[in-house]
């Protein structure tokens, strides 16, 4: 079980929580007039749902190497929550696509990472032991988590995005999602710990996990954050609507990811600073580092608490149990 560290005392019991949105009133630009920030932040939709898929399968194939018995609750628990994840996420992409921002033409590169390039056997016939390839995905699902903890503690916190008068839906799954992160933010960690062999080369492939997840979260960021602002519908002006001709296409001038754009919405609090991001990475390469050291699980233990679809889901889950 986890430990508690970071603001709640004693055992904290991850478990998944059966929650559900309605998305029917909640516009395509849910941070009213910042279609970054908006897209920045959806390009999580983008990629958790064949992401967290990912992560269960992941760690199926490693459970009979799980021989701590507190772990496998953990490991159970951060299961079911991650499976829970991607199919809200996945929701939110239905969304879209009814308010005309289709997302597939992106979502199949993601798929085809996590499924073929990640899948159970290494792709292109590469001969690398089983047993060494699980323990390379096991450290790319950690290095990931460090990340999805700082977001997670920072969405939290994100008080911008309240003032700014973010959507109230799109903010509470945003919210639970980012506080479960904080919650079970040690688990993939201590699952690769415990099944990624021993010494200098266990912590060799930690650093290796980092060193591959960080540029390519970072590419596939900007190139969703690029994809989803190009093909959003509102952004579409009349002068785009120009006749296809030699050497050109049919439609121009869609506006696209814009650093100085990105950077405006950091300075009004509607997205993490790069410094909080970037020093998610040393704290992680340290040999004593551990993610309990992340965020605060009180903060998160509180927030899923109040949220509005938490305890919808725990007042369902007490109805059934009624005779």
């Amino acid at each position: 079980m986890s430990n508690g560290q970071g603001g709640a005392a004693g055992p904290h019991v991850i478990a998944p929580r059966r929650v559900s949105f309605d998305w029917e009133n909640t516009p395509l630009h849910w941070i009213p007039g910042e279609p970054t920030a908006t897209h920045v932040i959806n390009v999580l939709h983008l990629l958790l749902p064949a992401g967290e898929r990912w992560f269960v399968k992941v760690f199926k194939e490693a459970l009979p190497l799980v021989a701590d018995p507190e772990l496998l609750k953990d490991v159970k628990g951060f299961m079911g929550q991650e499976a829970t994840h991607s199919v809200q996420h996945s929701h939110v992409l239905d969304h879209l696509a009814a308010q005309q921002l289709d997302t597939a033409a992106y979502t199949r590169h993601v798929d085809f990472l996590f499924e073929k390039l990640l899948g159970e056997r290494p792709p292109l016939g590469i001969p690398v032991p089983a047993r060494e390839w699980l323990r390379f995905r096991l450290s790319l699902v950690a290095a990931i988590e460090q990340f999805t903890a700082v977001l997670g503690d920072w969405v939290l916190r994100a008080d911008g995005l309240d003032a700014a008068g973010a959507d109230a839906v799109m903010l509470d799954l945003l919210r639970w999602h980012g506080a479960e992160e904080v919650e079970h933010r040690a688990v993939a960690f201590d699952m690769y710990q415990h099944c990624g062999g021993e010494g200098l080369p266990r912590y060799a492939r930690r650093i290796e996990g980092m060193a591959v997840v960080t540029p390519v979260l970072l590419w596939l960021w900007v190139w969703g954050a690029s994809y989803l602002l190009r093909h959003d519908p509102a952004l579409v002006r009349d002068d785009e609507q120009v006749p296809a001709g030699p050497g050109r296409p049919g439609v121009t001038g869609r506006p696209g990811y814009s650093l100085r754009n990105h950077n405006g919405a950091v300075a009004r609090g509607l997205l993490p600073t790069w410094g909080e991001l970037g020093a998610a990475i040393p704290r992680y390469f340290r040999r004593s580092y551990h993610p309990s050291q992340e965020g605060s699980l009180r903060r998160a233990v509180e927030y899923l608490a109040a949220s509005p679809a938490a305890r919808a889901a725990a007042g369902a889950i007490g109805r059934a149990a009624l005779p």
